[in-house]
């Protein structure tokens, strides 16, 4: 395994996940630089650049597993050359007549950057895969949760009230948003390049833009209306919306780590059997999932900056943005997937305590009815006068009893005051819900299941 703690035998799963680490190990990597390659060499030949049979031969040898990797390694640092290590390597194996033919009139660019594109499609139909999945889960909460009573918390402190499937309606809304995010961007993400030294196909004059046309076609990539040698936007906007998809995670991540701190003991992770709190410590149940999605976006967020950082690229080349993407946009991508699968985790399995969000509701009742109480005297003084009247109120100390208060200070009776605070605060709150659980459920009906 590799030097750095996210490859190492002991952490990798924390930092990816199979299905991810099958699309970026080194094997994986080599076999779809070499599916490009022979998939340029049949469009060529299509063309009539190389020969029909060097494009056969060359499809026929396109296999990694026939690749010596130590080769590959040391070539590219006797050439200083990205992708020379694999050409020879390549060469090594094919019959000699095909050898001159390999990566005819291309640059390094021209298949790193396809590569991109085809690792955003796989990766971006795992991840609508996975946000479709846990929209599902939270559409599920937010119905049965509808009415469930709790706090809304504003700064940090009891509001007013809520309920707990509004919460959850709101997390599946922002979910359903990346998407529509997903859906819209896929046409301009997955396209092909074919630019070669400058972008104008200069080597293969005339027929370039027929060979570009014939080489996406191979692949199942739209074409540039343009070469996009130092437009890096695909890629960073790819990024940056695995990183809004995160951040969206650690949001209902350090939601539950909050709400499952035991004096507020509202959510509970699921429990994992083996798994060990603390060890100096052994009562604790440490909210392991939900800190840990915290972590993912943080690293997601910096990775996805270096993508809009490749934005400002020089003239016709600049391998200081393409280059650093080799790094950043792989990992951005495993660590938006190991969110995914680690927030499905969490909330597939998540613990709700009704009865002590509805506890926690009581203990604050006197206070958190403050709103309604001010709605009820707007309605007789004015929204400004009631306010500044209840300001006053609060400032002499009336926290705990401001509906006696307000009967004191004859701006109101008892009975509008028990009738104000009376009012199912909550009830609006049921209905979005309602909406919003519908409208959604409507939406995934209506799209498709894969990301096509």
């Amino acid at each position: 395994m590799g030097t750095r703690i996210s490859d190492s035998r002991q952490y990798a799963h924390l930092w990816g996940t199979p299905e991810l680490e099958a699309i970026f190990n080194e094997r994986a990597r080599l076999q779809s630089w070499l599916t490009i390659l022979s998939a340029l060499a049949n469009a060529q030949a299509r063309v009539g650049i190389i020969p029909d049979e060097s494009a056969r031969i060359i499809a026929s040898h396109a296999d990694a597993q026939r690749l010596d990797l130590d080769l590959i390694a040391q070539q590219t640092r006797v050439t200083s050359h990205s992708t020379l290590g694999l050409i020879h390597a390549l060469q090594q194996v094919l019959p000699e007549s095909a050898r001159e033919d390999v990566y005819y009139g291309v640059t390094v660019q021209d298949i790193t950057d396809t590569w991109f594109a085809l690792v955003m499609r796989e990766v971006g139909g795992l991840v609508y895969r996975d946000v479709r999945a846990l929209e599902a889960v939270l559409l599920d909460l937010a119905a049965l949760h509808r009415a469930t009573p709790m706090a809304g918390r504003t700064h940090g402190q009891p509001g007013a009230p809520i309920t707990f499937g509004y919460k959850a309606a709101c997390w599946a809304d922002e979910l359903r948003r990346h998407i529509q995010r997903l859906r819209e961007g896929r046409e301009r993400w997955l396209v092909g390049q074919l630019g070669g030294a400058v972008g104008v196909l200069g080597f293969f004059e005339p027929a370039g833009l027929r060979l570009r046309q014939e080489f996406c076609a191979e692949l199942g990539l739209s074409e540039p209306a343009i070469s996009w040698l130092t437009t890096r936007d695909r890629i960073a906007e790819f990024g940056s919306l695995l990183a809004m998809i995160t951040t969206t995670l650690a949001r209902i991540g350090n939601e539950v780590y909050e709400l499952a701190r035991p004096e507020i003991g509202e959510l509970r992770e699921p429990a994992s059997t083996g798994a060990v709190g603390s060890i100096t410590m052994p009562h604790k149940r440490n909210p392991e999932a939900s800190e840990h999605l915290d972590t993912l976006a943080r690293l997601a967020r910096a990775n996805a900056a270096v993508l809009v950082e490749g934005m400002a690229a020089s003239h016709e080349r600049d391998g200081r943005s393409w280059k650093a993407e080799w790094v950043a946009l792989p990992e951005v991508c495993l660590l938006s997937g190991t969110a995914l699968r680690t927030a499905l985790g969490l909330v597939s399995g998540l613990g709700v305590d009704g009865e002590v969000m509805a506890a926690n509701l009581a203990r604050f009742e006197k206070r958190m009815s403050s709103e309604q109480l001010l709605a009820g005297l707007a309605a007789k003084l004015g929204k400004h006068r009631a306010q500044q009247m209840l300001h006053e109120l609060l400032v002499a100390g009336n926290a705990d009893g401001l509906g006696a208060a307000i009967v004191a200070s004859g701006a109101a009776t008892q009975d509008e005051v028990r009738a104000w605070a009376a009012v199912p605060a909550t009830a609006t709150a049921c209905v979005m819900v309602d909406q919003l659980v519908s409208r959604s459920r409507a939406a995934r009906a209506a799209e498709p299941e894969a990301w096509v």
